[in-house]
């Protein structure tokens, strides 16, 4: 694995990077979000034959679904399961129908391990592992009541900030109020259906064969898959002497699901279990008993069929065969119920690290990405991207040029001339149905203002002077102008951008350098501060900047890179170095019109040996 870490040569480029776009854009001319919000309303009005208003009429509409386990820190790969549904459920309102997106809490999962990272967590909650995660207690110094609204909480604030709107449904209060009482007796009279479903993907097949050297490379995942592993690794339910079973009851004494249940009959519903963590036994009646859960293989599909889920993807991790989603498809039908359509999403990854999980701790959240990024980018993320492909979201400075592209998009959005797919995207993930996201009033490029809060070091009011003058002619009056991007741009700098690569601009003259210098370098800086004052914009020393070298060597300052010789490149990379180390102390640093601004002209002459 690759360590995490900046790249100050990328960051501090001197030369302007903006213009190359991370990714190609896409060419198709309908998105995938129309695609499968014509699926899901054709597949709802399949499922209400001669009732086509129903979609639109009928008490909740069409049911997209999410569902999320509060184990740990719920991450940006996460937020895809969300993501997805949502972008559907919006188009579907979009077009007039009801729809209803439910995000499942799965709260009443076991908590399987302690996850690494996490403040106010030490070793001590091992002694929690086997209890229901609603019964486990919250990190020390949290305001919530136990393990899973601690971590609920900061999605659901996520979430409200992107503008998702959902139904979020408790798994432990639909257990523990009897909701599913129903479906319990069920899936316990109609057990060995279930066990002969399941028991076709219980028996590993034989690996496959390793590829010769000679022969193309087979991919690791789609060997696992091909050896069936997906039963292995989801709970199936338990076999003993007394048969198998699809439930799981929580221990009496100690809460833990470390159970075996022992007998069950039928027509009373009297269950037997026995604990193994702490050998506590009892016998119930199930039909009263709400100290339970079904298995996850059987628990998922029972849900699709108690609340109508038409569409709902899944991770590639529950899509190999034996996973739970196959599986599914055939238990639903125990239910009543049928499996919903929806695709198998990919991982999402962030710039420098491997592929998220929660019980690893360190990992991304969407609150960790909406610190650094507005809204409506991290949207854009997703909305851009169909669901099977994989993408990576940039913590790194990449962050700089993803708005770049972002920018660019918009402009295109605005005069016109985006692909219809492109456009399409940008509408997603700038407004929902309900209305358009907040929006930054005067949009500044991300990397301008990245540079800026990184020279003024939390000054407001330096800030506000360097944004008023990046456009005299359009001056930034408050910084709230700017805002949010602004205070996104300067918690990036605050919080990736290591303390050793923080710009510092000196305090006195570098007298030395400014002594050896040679007759062509002061006749540069000569040329520089003469035009200042009349170039004082970011436009302007832009051109001022670039401009030196090109009318040193007796070419106009506007001359393009066509008209030049090579050598003009190698001038301007020479003059700008020598810039940073009169200004900053270093060979690099921000866009150097940016950083004269921060300065100032009174600073910049003193320094520059005027």
């Amino acid at each position: 694995m690759q360590p995490y870490r900046l790249s100050p040569e990328r960051f501090r480029g001197s030369f302007r990077k903006e213009d190359v776009p991370i990714v190609a854009q896409s060419t198709e001319t309908t998105d995938w979000v129309s695609r499968f919000a014509d699926e899901v309303i054709a597949e709802s009005e399949r499922r209400a034959p001669g009732a086509k208003t129903s979609v639109a009429t009928a008490p909740g509409g069409v049911v997209v679904a999410s569902g999320l386990s509060p184990s740990g820190p719920i991450h940006l790969g996460n937020l895809r399961e969300v993501m997805t549904p949502h972008l559907v459920a919006d188009e579907i309102r979009r077009r007039g129908h009801q729809v209803r997106h439910l995000i499942s809490w799965d709260d009443y999962d076991r908590y399987r391990k302690v996850p690494a990272g996490i403040a106010g967590v030490d070793e001590s909650w091992a002694e929690h592992i086997g209890k229901p995660l609603t019964s486990v207690p919250a990190p020390k110094g949290s305001p919530h009541p136990n393990w899973a609204e601690h971590f609920k909480a900061a999605m659901v604030a996520s979430l409200a900030e992107m503008g998702v709107e959902f139904d979020g449904i408790s798994q432990t209060a639909q257990y523990t109020s009897g909701v599913y009482r129903e479906q319990i007796l069920h899936a316990m009279k109609h057990r060995r259906d279930i066990d002969a479903i399941l028991d076709q993907y219980r028996t590993r097949k034989a690996p496959a064969k390793k590829p010769q050297k000679s022969q193309k490379p087979v991919d690791e995942a789609e060997l696992e898959a091909a050896e069936g592993s997906g039963a292995a690794a989801e709970d199936d339910g338990s076999s003993g002497s007394a048969g198998y079973f699809p439930y799981k009851p929580y221990c009496g004494n100690c809460e833990k699901d470390l159970t075996t249940v022992t007998a069950y009959d039928d027509d009373s519903t009297e269950l037997t279990y026995a604990c193994t963590a702490c050998g506590f036994s009892e016998t119930v009646r199930l039909s009263e008993f709400n100290r339970g859960k079904l298995v996850w293989k059987v628990d998922w599909p029972m849900r699709w069929a108690y609340e109508g889920v038409v569409f709902e993807p899944s991770g590639v991790d529950h899509s190999s065969p034996g996973s739970s989603f196959q599986v599914g498809g055939q238990i639903v039908g125990i239910f009543g119920g049928e499996q919903p359509i929806g695709p198998m999403y990919a991982f999402v990854g962030i710039s420098g690290m491997a592929k998220m999980s929660s019980s690893k701790g360190g990992v991304p959240t969407p609150a960790d990405a909406l610190q650094i990024m507005e809204p409506q980018l991290l949207r854009w993320l997703y909305a851009r991207r169909r669901p099977n492909q994989s993408f990576k979201i940039a913590f790194d400075q990449e962050i700089q040029r993803l708005y770049d592209e972002w920018d660019r998009l918009d402009a295109k959005v605005a005069d016109g001339s985006a692909l219809p797919a492109d456009a399409a995207a940008h509408s997603r993930a700038v407004r929902t149905a309900a209305g358009e996201l907040p929006r930054t009033p005067r949009p500044l490029p991300y990397r301008t203002l990245a540079s800026v809060a990184d020279i003024t070091a939390g000054h407001e009011d330096q800030a506000l002077r360097i944004l008023g003058e990046l456009d005299p002619a359009n001056p930034i009056e408050a910084l709230d102008e700017a805002r949010p991007r602004y205070d996104k741009a300067e918690a990036w700098i605050n919080t990736h951008v290591p303390a050793d690569q923080r710009t510092i601009v000196r305090q006195e003259p570098d007298a030395e350098l400014l002594k050896s210098l040679d007759e062509p370098s002061r006749q540069s800086l000569r040329l520089l501060l003469d035009g200042l004052a009349d170039h004082w914009s970011l436009d302007g020393l832009t051109h001022h900047v670039y401009g030196v070298p090109k009318v040193q060597a007796g070419f106009p300052a506007d001359a393009t890179p066509k008209e030049l010789p090579p050598e003009i490149k190698t001038a301007q990379r020479t003059f700008f170095a020598l810039l940073y180390h009169l200004l900053v102390g270093r060979d690099t640093g921000p866009r150097l019109p940016t950083l004269l601004l921060a300065v100032g002209q009174d600073r910049v002459r003193t320094l520059l040996g005027e």
